[in-house]
C-alpha cells in the first residue's frame, strides 16, 4: 500500500509531493508481480494489461506499449544477471529484500543496463514507481541501490560479480547469460562443442524472437500472407513453405487473416516438425492421421490442412477439455474433415493400429522455447524432468500402438534436454521394439546444421526457431 503522507508540518519546509503514476512502468510492476505471486506466463498476462492501460489511458500509444513490453521481457530474461548485481549492491542476503521490492529494483537494472534510457532518467523514473507501488520508506532504499547500480555498466558488473569462466564455466555462462547453472548444463550437454556453441544459444535465448505466422494450407498460402501485410512488415519464412514472418512489433491478433482463423501465429520449428510427419514416406493406405497431445492447436490445424488436401482426415486430441476447446477453435472451417476429442493420450479410446500417421508433441519442461516464456528458466527444477519422464515414455509407446505396421510416429518436444529426447525414444525402443528410426533431416529440404541423425534436433540460435526436437519411427510389428 502507498505511504499516506504524514499530516504533521515537515521540519525542511518542503512541501510533500505527490508521486507521479506512470502507466507504462506500472503496468510493468503489476506484470512482474503476476508472474512472481501467480506463476502466471507474462505472454498471456501482458496483453490483458496493455488493452486495460488503453482503456484507462487514452494517450497510451504504441510506443508505450513497446517500452512496456521490453522492460517485462527484458527484466524476465535477464534476471539472474540483474538478481546478482542486486545483491552486490544491497547490505542483506537477496532473500530478505521483499519481493515487490526486488521487481522495481530489477526494472531499474533492466533500464539502467540493458536500454539506452540514460541513467537518471531511469533512476528517477524508478524511484517514483516506487512511491507509487510501494512508499516513499522503501523508494529511499530503491534510490540508494539504484544509484549504486550505476557506478558501472553491464560489462563491468559482469566482471565484478560472474566467476572467472576457467575457475566454474557453467557458474560464468549461467550469471552472465541468465541461465540457472542446471539449464546450462543440460543445453550444453545437447548442443555439445565449444563455448562459442553455448555461448551463442544462451545468448539467442536472451533476444526477442520474431512473430511467425503460418499459413493454414487450404485457407489462405503465405504468398496471400505477404502480399496484404507489405513488405515492409512481412518476409517468407526461412525453411516452411508456409511461414511468414513478422518484421515489426503490433497485435497478430489484428490481423485479419489470423482473427478469420486463416493464419496463425505458430513458430517455424513447430511448422518443419509437423510438416517433417506429413512427408515422411509412407507405403499403403495413408487415410487416418492422429495428433494424439493436439492442445492448444497449431500443429494441429496444420496438419488438418494439409490432410484434408489429400483426402484424409484428422483426429485431434487433448486430454485438457479447455485445450481441447482451443484446439477446436484453431480447426474451425478447415476445408475437410476433422474431428476434436478430450481424451488421455495414455488410455486412448481409439483401437490399436487405427492410423497412417501419428503426432505426439508430448508435455515438458518447455526449456526449447526460453525465448518466448522467460520465466520458465527460474521456474523449472531439475526433479521436474522425473515427473515427465513416465508421462512422454506412456504417451509415446500408445502413440506406436496407435499407428499400423508400416505407418509413422512423429516423437517431438520443445526441449533440447536429452532426458527428454534420445533418452525416451532409446528406451522406448529398446523394451518395446517392433519400431525402427527413420532419417528426418531429408525431411527439412534447406534447414542446414541439422547434426548427425536420424533424430533432429532445431536450435534458436542455428535456424532461428525454438528448440525443438524430432524423431519419426515407423512401426515395424
Amino acid at each position: 500500500m502507498t505511504d499516506q503522507p504524514s499530516r504533521r508540518p515537515r521540519k525542511t519546509g518542503k512541501p510533500y509531493r505527490r508521486p507521479k503514476k506512470d502507466p507504462v512502468r506500472i503496468l510493468a510492476f503489476e506484470a512482474l508481480r503476476a508472474v512472481d505471486e501467480r506463476d502466471a506466463y507474462a505472454n498471456l498476462v501482458l496483453p490483458a494489461l496493455l488493452r486495460k492501460a488503453r482503456e484507462d489511458h487514452p494517450a497510451f500509444e504504441a510506443r508505450d506499449a513497446a517500452l512496456a513490453t521490453e522492460l517485462v521481457y527484458g527484466t524476465l530474461r535477464r534476471q539472474g544477471t540483474y538478481d546478482a548485481i542486486i545483491a552486490a549492491c544491497v547490505d542483506r542476503p537477496l532473500r530478505e529484500v521483499d519481493p515487490p521490492v526486488l521487481d522495481v529494483l530489477s526494472l531499474g537494472a533492466h533500464q539502467l543496463l540493458g536500454t539506452r534510457i540514460p541513467s537518471h532518467a531511469a533512476v528517477s523514473a524508478t524511484v517514483e514507481l516506487a512511491r507509487v507501488v510501494l512508499g516513499d520508506g522503501r523508494a529511499k532504499f530503491v534510490n540508494a541501490v539504484l544509484r549504486r547500480i550505476t557506478a558501472d555498466d553491464l560489462d563491468g558488473w559482469l566482471e565484478r560479480v560472474a566467476p572467472p569462466y576457467d575457475e566454474d564455466p557453467e557458474d560464468h555462462l549461467a550469471v552472465v547469460h541468465s541461465h540457472p547453472r542446471w539449464v546450462v548444463s543440460a543445453l550444453w550437454d545437447s548442443l555439445g562443442g565449444p563455448r562459442a556453441g553455448i555461448e551463442d544459444l544462451l545468448e539467442a535465448d536472451n533476444e526477442r524472437p520474431e512473430v511467425t505466422l503460418v499459413a493454414r494450407p487450404g485457407r489462405t498460402t503465405a504468398d496471400s500472407l505477404l502480399d496484404g501485410l507489405g513488405p515492409d512488415r512481412a518476409l517468407p519464412g526461412r525453411w516452411s513453405p508456409y511461414a511468414v514472418r513478422l518484421t515489426e512489433g503490433g497485435e497478430p491478433g489484428a490481423i485479419d487473416a489470423v482473427r478469420e482463423g486463416d493464419a496463425g501465429v505458430q513458430d517455424e520449428g513447430s511448422q518443419l516438425v509437423a510438416l517433417a510427419l506429413a512427408d515422411a514416406p509412407l507405403e499403403g493406405s495413408d487415410s487416418r492421421w492422429l495428433d494424439a497431445c493436439a492442445g492448444p492447436g497449431g500443429k494441429a490445424a496444420l496438419l488438418a490442412g494439409l490432410a484434408a488436401q489429400r483426402g484424409a482426415t484428422l483426429l485431434a486430441s487433448e486430454k485438457q477439455p479447455h485445450r481441447a476447446g482451443l484446439v477446436a477453435k484453431a480447426l474451425d472451417g478447415n476445408p475437410g474433415p476433422y474431428q476434436v476429442i478430450a481424451a488421455d493420450g495414455t488410455r486412448p479410446p481409439w483401437r490399436p493400429g487405427s492410423f497412417d500417421r501419428v503426432l505426439v508433441d508430448v508435455p515438458c519442461t518447455g526449456l526449447g522455447a526460453l525465448r518466448r516464456r522467460p520465466e520458465a528458466r527460474w521456474r523449472r527444477r531439475p526433479e521436474d524432468l522425473d515427473g515427465f519422464a513416465p508421462l512422454q515414455r506412456a504417451l509415446l509407446r500408445t502413440a506406436l500402438e496407435s499407428v499400423r505396421v508400416g505407418g509413422v510416429v512423429a516423437y517431438a518436444t520443445c526441449s533440447p534436454h536429452l532426458a527428454e529426447t534420445r533418452a525416451v525414444v532409446d528406451d522406448v525402443l529398446k523394451r518395446e521394439g517392433g519400431a525402427e528410426l527413420l532419417d528426418a533431416r531429408p525431411l527439412m529440404p534447406g534447414v542446414p546444421a541439422l547434426g548427425e541423425g536420424p533424430d533432429v534436433q532445431l536450435w534458436p540460435h542455428l535456424h532461428g526457431t525454438d528448440a525443438m526436437y524430432l524423431a519419426l519411427l515407423r512401426r515395424t510389428a
